[in-house]
């Protein structure tokens, strides 16, 4: 069975209401084989990401950057899965208030880093979520289902 791990910070309101989203999409009835494994940043670990076939990262803005709880799962799986992780197809979602490009430029950088490839376009969220950006998460949950299943 494929395995798309969600990592992802979600301690406010519309940070949660876009993970709620995304998972209805990866565990959506019309996709079979995979594993959609939603997973608190703060306790993700380098094994978590190493069985994964996909990895969907969720953070909100936290004064202009990704959470510390997101920064704190690249520092501690970056060296121990730097290795096993290349070519990795991930994606992002991101809510902000009122700007996300600090958030998005960071995660991306690491990911290049990692040598990860990404998959599709993050979905920026700024403000609270509406029926189009639930729809645009519900969308990316689904897409990553089929990319760790190969398919996308």
């Amino acid at each position: 069975m494929a395995r798309l791990l969600i990592v992802h910070h979600t301690v406010s309101p519309a940070t949660q209401e876009m993970l709620e989203a995304v998972l209805d999409g990866a565990r959506t009835d019309d996709i079979e084989g995979v594993a959609a494994r939603s997973t608190p940043a703060l306790s993700a670990t380098a094994a978590d990401l190493l069985e994964a076939d996909a990895v969907l990262l969720g953070t909100p803005v936290n004064i202009g950057y990704m959470s510390g709880a997101l920064k704190h799962f690249f520092d501690n799986v970056y060296y121990p899965a730097q290795d096993g992780t290349g070519g990795l197809p991930y994606a992002l979602f991101v809510h902000g208030d009122n700007d996300t490009s600090g958030a998005v430029r960071a995660v991306e950088s690491i990911t290049k880093g990692m040598g990860w490839r990404r998959h599709r376009p993050p979905v920026l969220v700024t403000g609270r979520p509406d029926g189009a950006a639930r729809e645009a998460c519900w969308e990316l949950g689904a897409v990553m289902a089929l990319a760790a299943l190969g398919e996308a």
